[in-house]
């Protein structure tokens, strides 16, 4: 297989998702983004708060990072309000994503104008039109409730959901089906990879794809409490949170990284500057590695 011949589903939410939409632009139509929309704080926090909606956010993020950086949309879509008025703080993007969606009649329709406005090519879907919040519980029962507070708890939850429990678009579930390759990551694990998980018809259509699943790792630690998880621990609690573990093999930055679960496929993925995100160029080369040994298990199999 020949990764511009695929057609690729790439999950998550924030710089993570953005990076990978970025990296495979090239596939155009062929890369469909699943976005998480579960974010309460910042400017999309403000918005939510003003008005029930989904979150804007990372859908933003990645609509601006599939667009040339130094275009005017791109620098429209991320400019940000200085001071401590009512303006201060929030971003263009997200006001204009959140007043679209008081004009039209649903969130995909203003997505579908603002990819038009962009000229992106690439469908960008939120996981949910409907708005949700994160639900998270602690062994003994108390819980927490929004991504801001599930960042910062002290331990893993025991236990994630969605409040109220939410359904995926069609549109989401016919590119699954009709996906090749399934990206999951990087990004936050509890608020960015997981989210999406937790929509159930999302997690069936993965299960019930043909298409090989990766989970792409952060290259360090992150600032929560699944930070102190082991990969196999990560794992083991996704199968334990959504009933299964729909992911095939893991993208690793980490030599030192091990798993019993999944094979895994060690690349330097560092852009060399010591930031988090990952080097476009080294994980374009990481997801091509990841398909040639499909190509293998496949031939093998056979």
């Amino acid at each position: 297989m020949q990764l511009e011949k695929l057609n690729v589903v790439a999950i998550g939410g924030g710089h993570g998702l953005g990076r990978v939409l970025s990296t495979l632009s090239f596939l155009k139509k062929q890369l469909t983004g699943i976005v998480t929309t579960t974010d309460n704080g910042g400017s999309t926090g403000r918005l939510r708060r003003r008005s029930s909606s989904i979150a804007w956010g990372d859908l933003r993020n990645c609509l601006t990072l599939l667009v040339d950086e130094d275009s005017v949309g791109s620098q429209l879509f991320d400019f940000r309000f200085d001071g401590q008025d009512e303006l201060g703080g929030h971003n263009l993007g997200n006001l204009i994503l959140y007043a679209l969606g008081k004009l039209q009649s649903r969130p995909l329709d203003s997505i579908k104008l603002v990819r038009r406005l962009l000229g992106v090519r690439t469908p960008l879907y939120p996981m949910s039109e409907t708005p949700t919040d994160l639900m998270a519980f602690y062994p003994k029962g108390r819980c927490k409730v929004g991504e801001l507070s599930v960042d910062k708890m002290p331990i893993m939850p025991e236990k994630l959901l969605l409040a109220p429990l939410v359904k995926t678009l069609p549109l989401c579930i016919e590119s699954i089906r009709s996906a090749d390759l399934i990206i999951l990551g990087p990004g936050s694990f509890l608020t960015s990879v997981i989210p999406p998980l937790l929509v159930r018809d999302i997690t069936k259509a993965i299960q019930a794809s043909s298409a090989h699943c990766v989970f792409i790792e952060n290259l360090g630690p992150e600032d929560s409490p699944a930070a102190a998880l082991s990969l196999d621990e990560k794992l083991n609690w996704i199968k334990e949170n959504i009933g299964c573990l729909p992911i095939n093999s893991v993208i690793c930055h980490d030599e030192t990284v091990t798993s019993t679960i999944l094979p895994i496929i060690h690349c330097d993925l560092s852009d060399g500057s010591g930031s988090h995100y990952h080097d476009k160029e080294k994980l374009l080369q990481a997801l091509k590695l990841c398909i040639s040994g499909i190509d293998k298990q496949n031939s093998i199999s056979a």
